[in-house]
């Protein structure tokens, strides 16, 4: 453990952040298994509203950092690419 005040205050502020990148990486995780999931079941309409919400999440990851913004471009369009396969 550090012993300088400021270090201290870093260490408990990097970790919240760890943890609050953690959840959005998850929750983008499970968003973009929905549109697959969707796919798999011929749901165009869900499909397609499940995309909508991962693009949301995906762009919103990239503005906070969480995740770089071309890897967020890459993943929309992947996502968006099995919605339109479909259709």
């Amino acid at each position: 453990m550090a012993n300088i005040k400021s270090q201290k205050k870093r260490i408990i502020t990097a970790e919240k952040a760890r943890q609050r990148n953690k959840a959005v990486r998850s929750e983008l995780k499970t968003a973009i298994k929905a549109v697959r999931a969707a796919v798999e079941a011929n749901d165009v309409e869900a499909a397609q509203a499940a995309a909508n919400k991962a693009g949301r999440l995906l762009d919103k990851a990239a503005s906070k950092g969480i995740i770089h913004k071309n890897q967020a471009a890459n993943r929309k369009s992947g996502v968006q690419a099995l919605v339109n396969k479909m259709a």
